[in-house]
């Protein structure tokens, strides 16, 4: 999972499927939006699937198979210096009743996408291991893309899309309290208490 403190750290048939679409250029069919109603609010997503078809497929297949349905974001993690940005982590946090299989990782490099404010991207431990759970940036966050220049872990995470709208709501999120325990001590001081519950997630037709 990213962790603000530590710069860097198979659904392919599925996928094959998606990147079977149309021409990168016919915007509108390679993205599809998703809205998340929390009990803090609705923000929209606007996922990648054109760009990000691993990545953003798998989102969908939680989505569509009702996965989210009363989960959480139960993380939220400010920048020292600057509280405002930071970013903000929900998801099934390893539920195995609920957990698919991991899938590959797409780089940054790979998709041309960026962390930037706003962006849905992929929680993870090595490339690889990601299932469900995900994080929205607040505040650009170029140390999220792949470096292939950097030491140890430096391929990134798999962004996949974007806040489309209730932007306000993912930046109220981060500045709720996060006194609650961390079943990782490093996580200690970023567990929002109580977690903030998501309702339904859903595709916007």
């Amino acid at each position: 999972m990213p962790m603000m403190s530590i710069p860097r750290r198979t659904l392919l048939a599925a996928a094959g499927a998606l990147a079977a679409g149309p021409a990168f250029g016919q915007a509108a069919a390679e993205r599809v939006s998703v809205s998340v109603q929390t009990d803090r609010g609705a923000f929209v997503l606007l996922l990648e699937i054109g760009r990000a078809p691993i990545t953003a497929g798998n989102f969908l297949r939680y989505v569509d198979t009702g996965r989210y349905d009363h989960s959480t974001i139960y993380r939220a993690t400010r920048t020292i210096g600057l509280e405002t940005n930071g970013l903000i982590e929900g998801g099934l946090q390893n539920d195995p009743r609920r957990l698919l299989p991991p899938i590959a990782h797409e780089s940054t490099l790979t998709t041309g996408l960026k962390h930037l404010d706003g962006t849905i991207s992929m929680a993870r431990e090595a490339p690889g291991t990601a299932t469900a759970d995900f994080f929205i940036c607040v505040g650009d966050a170029p140390y999220l893309d792949a470096n292939p220049a950097a030491t140890g872990d430096n391929a990134g995470y798999a962004a996949f899309g974007q806040v489309a709208a209730g932007m306000d709501v993912v930046r109220a999120i981060l500045a709720l309290p996060t006194t609650g325990v961390a079943r990782n001590p490093v996580m200690q001081g970023q567990i929002i208490d109580p977690p903030v519950a998501i309702l339904i997630m859903k595709r916007v037709v």
